[in-house]
């Protein structure tokens, strides 16, 4: 196993400043509180308080089968977020809907065998193994920010390629003009929360899927991905919100219509289809304009959101003329 060592929060730390388990119990009541009260409050007082898992996290890391990663040139310069961070605060809602409850209950999951369908306007509709697509091109390192709707972010190397590449592969027809995702659902595993129509769906336009910067993602920090990160293959599209970036995918369906989303479809006034980073349009809940960046330090520190979460270079030309609190 890769064993990690906590910092000296460790020795700071007393009993007492433990948050009870109880109090996890209320998570999604005391998220929302947390969430709504941290521009006022203070980030790092509120998430001593609220996300331990963030300041304190697990200090085992299961080992994963290691990868081979060739140099890439997207290698940001920022701080980057300890693996035992970005594996025990996660959003995974299959899993549970509470930031730990991912990486307590992903490992009941089988990734292997892991069959994947293409299926929609391509030239042949077919199944294929992880391993064809593993295989399929050198897997890159990419250091990218995640940012969260949530108002939170961390910086992680992920390791695949760019997803044009796949998409290439599977030869979609020229009347395509999006690909769906479709996440894995395993009752046996997951514990499904109710309220939500599964499988996990995302999608994107087809050229944002086209665009360099959206790997096609199976692994990070040099390992395969762990189970509460969306192994065995994820999609990362780090010009948008998180949640864009469909986990434990088995389904890449391409399409001429814009195609269903989860959070569009459950919340469609909150979370919109394209969901670009922004921090000049904020969510029913939560301002965009500053997020909490969960790094090596101790506690998560406030800095400013960037327009497409730093990436306008490379992608704010796909947007040219949208009105994009319209189409947010």
């Amino acid at each position: 196993m890769l064993l990690r060592k906590s910092g000296s929060l460790e020795s700071t730390l007393r009993s007492s400043d433990i948050t009870p388990q109880q109090l996890f119990e209320q998570h999604q009541t005391n998220r929302r509180r947390f969430l709504a009260g941290a521009a006022t409050l203070g980030a790092a007082a509120l998430a001593a308080r609220y996300i331990p898992g963030v300041i304190h996290p697990e200090t085992t890391v299961h080992a994963a089968d290691q990868l081979t990663v060739v140099p890439s040139k997207y290698n940001l310069g920022d701080p980057q977020t300890p693996l035992a961070k970005a594996s025990s605060y996660n959003n995974f809602y299959e899993f549970g809907t509470d930031k730990p409850d991912p990486a307590h209950n992903a490992g009941k999951l089988k990734t292997s065998p892991w069959p994947i369908q293409i299926t929609g306007m391509v030239k042949k509709p077919r199944t294929i193994n992880i391993d064809d697509i593993i295989h399929y091109r050198p897997i890159e390192s990419r250091v990218y920010r995640l940012r969260c709707v949530e108002a939170w972010s961390m910086v992680i190397p992920w390791d695949g390629y760019s997803l044009s590449e796949f998409i290439n592969f599977c030869e979609p027809l020229p009347s395509a003009k999006y690909i769906q995702f479709f996440s894995v659902v395993d009752k046996k595993a997951m514990e499904l929360p109710f309220g939500y129509d599964w499988p996990y769906k995302e999608g994107l336009r087809m050229d944002e899927a086209m665009n360099p910067l959206t790997l096609l993602t199976f692994g990070c920090y040099g390992q395969t991905l762990p189970n509460q990160n969306g192994a065995p293959v994820r999609i990362i599209v780090p010009w948008k919100y998180g949640f864009k970036s469909a986990k434990s995918i088995v389904r890449f369906h391409f399409t001429d219509k814009q195609p269903v989303t989860t959070w569009n479809q459950t919340d469609g006034m909150e979370y919109g289809f394209y969901s670009n980073v922004n921090p000049n349009y904020d969510n029913a809940r939560w301002s965009q304009a500053h997020e909490r960046r969960i790094d090596s330090s101790a506690f998560p520190r406030s800095i400013p959101t960037l327009m497409f979460n730093g990436y306008s270079d490379q992608v704010a030309s796909m947007y040219a003329g949208m009105d994009l609190k319209k189409f947010y």
